[in-house]
């Protein structure tokens, strides 16, 4: 595909995903511009994420450190001023990595890896605890009834500052289906008084909108199918 046709392709998705966007703020009488969208650009080229920028998009999510530490380099040197989230599973082992090259990391699963991040961060970093509200076993996150301990050990960090939750919902052909797991999750920030709520990809991010979710993770919407 030519640039010219890669750009316009990433354009027309956005321009479509951010429709999708103001109706659901529409619906639940929110600001549009209350909700945070982060391109998922994993499996993604770094021209993809050249097209994005340039259609406008600032925030760009990543699921795997190794794929992600070359492409954010990259993408650096070519100009791109973008806020990177790490929206996938991360190792306590990578938590250096992860410290150093991302703004937002979405999924932060327990007190240990909270202690590295903490330790390796070079700058504060903005942190997400990741709950598996549908307790679901090939999920990571912490149950709901866990929550309360690791928000008491991110205010205790020193390096890290403590936005809010995120969860990854459960693949329903309906997403009305997932409604409750989103609303689960809004009412345990409310709990927590914690004000982000990391929440909706492609399939559902209206419903999770509609439950206040501030940060919404679309990748295929956008950038269509991934290439790796």
């Amino acid at each position: 595909m030519s640039t010219v046709a890669l750009q316009q392709d990433v354009a027309a998705g956005l321009e479509r995903v951010q429709r999708r966007i103001a109706r659901a703020c529409e619906r639940a009488g929110r600001d549009p511009a209350s909700v945070t969208l982060v391109a998922v650009s994993k499996g993604h080229p770094v021209e993809v994420v050249r097209a994005g920028y340039e259609a406008g998009i600032r925030h760009f999510g990543e699921n795997r450190i190794q794929e992600a530490l070359p492409k954010i380099e990259e993408a650096t040197a070519a100009g791109i001023e973008a806020t990177w989230h790490l929206v996938g599973h991360l190792q306590s082992n990578k938590a250096k990595a992860a410290a150093s090259a991302f703004d937002v990391i979405h999924s932060v699963d327990s007190a240990r890896l909270l202690a590295r991040l903490d330790a390796a961060a070079p700058a504060p970093r903005d942190v997400l605890l990741q709950v598996n509200v549908a307790a679901e076993p090939q999920k990571q996150g912490v149950a709901p009834d866990e929550v309360g301990g690791l928000v008491e050990a991110a205010r205790e960090a020193t390096s890290l500052r403590l936005r809010g939750l995120m969860t990854i919902a459960p693949i329903a052909s309906d997403p009305e289906a997932v409604r409750p797991v989103f609303r689960a999750l809004r009412l345990l920030a409310e709990r927590f008084e914690v004000p982000q709520l990391s929440m909706g990809m492609t399939d559902d991010f209206e419903v999770a909108i509609e439950e206040g979710a501030t940060l919404v993770r679309v990748g295929r919407a956008i950038f269509g199918e991934r290439t790796s």
